[in-house]
């Protein structure tokens, strides 16, 4: 039987990419025996104990695991994505909002890492073969599947444009060995800026999710994995996050692109259940 295009590596890579990196943010919650920022802020305190910590800290690792593996990926995706976005709307923007002063877009850092996991998570869960489960409560997830994309493209957009207004500080993040901070400063802001719009817009959105997936990659290696080295453990392991969370981000931009090469999330369903007959 002749199988339409499929490109199994790429989908394979980008949930593995993203199922560690969900397994890293969910290791951090024993290691702390708390909520990294990413996850819920400092507020509301009372749900801030080790036991809270570990339950959904456990959920995260066991997400993570079974979308690395594939196992029920697209039911899982959903659930991780949707708490996700509740824990953004619910707890990170009354927080910012409300809570913050002076409010500025540095604050956002945290929540908006947090929106584009979730979107992350949706688009993994457009990568996965739909399996009918007659479970009503994941037709509202489901239908938000196309909008993983926009969750992760408004991230882009908001920390192209941090680098242009924390220039100081974000040079300060480019390794001493390169020249030049201040114009990768402006490169890196152009190229996130041009990521996001390009893919809102659709324009050449292949090309520019895989450049963004292997512009994320090379940070996660050259930027990221050398700071967690020479600080592990300050600000609650702030510098290991990254790590995790600029490699399930380099997963997420891969998604987007095969989601561009196979079109329809419909499209590609029909595919594995042609592949599965076969």
């Amino acid at each position: 039987m002749t199988q339409p295009y499929q490109p199994i590596a790429l989908i394979k890579t980008a949930l593995a990419f993203f199922g560690i990196g969900m397994l890293g943010i969910g290791l951090q919650h024993f290691i702390y025996s708390d909520f990294p920022p990413v996850i819920l802020p400092s507020w509301p305190q009372w749900i801030h104990t080790p036991v809270a910590a570990y339950i959904i800290g456990s959920a995260i690792i066991i997400a993570g695991i079974l979308i690395l593996f594939g196992i029920r990926a697209r039911t899982v995706s959903l659930l991780l994505a949707s708490f996700l976005l509740l824990c953004f709307l619910l707890v990170q923007c009354p927080f910012v909002l409300f809570m913050q002063s002076p409010r500025h877009l540095g604050l956002w850092t945290d929540p908006l890492k947090e929106l584009a996991l979730s979107g992350g998570a949706f688009v993994m869960a457009g990568l996965s073969p739909y399996v009918p489960t007659g479970n009503q409560s994941l037709a509202i997830p489901e239908k938000i599947i196309p909008a993983g994309k926009i969750f992760f493209s408004i991230t882009m957009i908001a920390f192209g444009i941090d680098h242009f207004l924390y220039t100081d500080f974000v040079a300060t993040l480019v390794p001493a060995w390169i020249p030049g901070h201040i114009f990768w400063t402006y490169f890196a802001g152009i190229a996130l800026i041009g990521t996001g719009v390009g893919i809102i817009l659709k324009f050449t959105r292949k090309w520019v999710a895989l450049l963004a997936a292997a512009m994320i990659f090379l940070w996660f290696i050259v930027l990221h994995i050398p700071r967690a080295i020479a600080d592990p453990n300050g600000n609650k392991g702030n510098e290991i996050t990254s790590v995790f969370e600029a490699l399930a981000f380099s997963g997420i931009a891969l998604g987007i692109a095969v989601m561009a090469m196979k079109g329809s999330t419909k499209t590609q369903s029909k595919v594995y259940k042609a592949q599965a007959a076969v």
